[in-house]
């Protein structure tokens, strides 16, 4: 377990963490979130749609999946010292587990000189938004949760979390 934030200089200050050094390599990482809907919410959605639920802003699972996907696109963007990486890959998984529970999971993979760890929690997380956005007609009553890191390859040490 490292010691230091990578993030922090010698004067400790905020830095992007310099790659130039690294080796290329194909990069990908798993990240995960969990979206519980209280009863109120799974009893109105039709589940019955050919695209997955859909609900009173329409299809909710397509376009949490392409919420998704953009939100990983964009993570150079939106987090302060996040490298921009360019994605040749960026998928979006949303399934029912349980009755009121969606898992979404978000796989990226760039061959690149640094990890795209956070391209994947970023896209779960705003997918998990994305549903809630996609809900909150029906209830505020609605939970993100267990927003973490799966499992990652590629770079110095690979990561897999069960």
């Amino acid at each position: 377990m490292k010691t230091t934030f990578s993030h922090l200089n010698d004067k400790q200050a905020p830095t992007m963490v310099a790659v130039d050094a690294k080796p290329v390599t194909t990069r990908t990482a798993t990240a995960e979130a969990r979206v519980d809907l209280p009863p109120a919410v799974c009893t109105q959605l039709d589940t019955q749609a050919p695209d997955g639920p859909s609900g009173p802003k329409g299809a909710i699972f397509q376009t949490a999946m392409l919420a998704g996907i953009m939100a990983a696109k964009q993570t150079g963007q939106l987090i302060p010292l996040c490298h921009v990486i360019p994605l040749e890959h960026c998928q979006v998984d949303l399934a029912f587990d349980g009755p009121q529970s969606v898992r979404i999971r978000c796989t990226a993979r760039a061959t690149h000189k640094t990890g795209v760890e956070m391209e994947a929690l970023t896209g779960a997380t705003l997918a998990a938004l994305t549903v809630y956005d996609m809900c909150k007609a029906l209830s505020h009553d609605i939970t993100i949760r267990h927003v973490r890191l799966l499992e990652k390859t590629g770079g110095k040490s690979d990561v897999r979390h069960d």
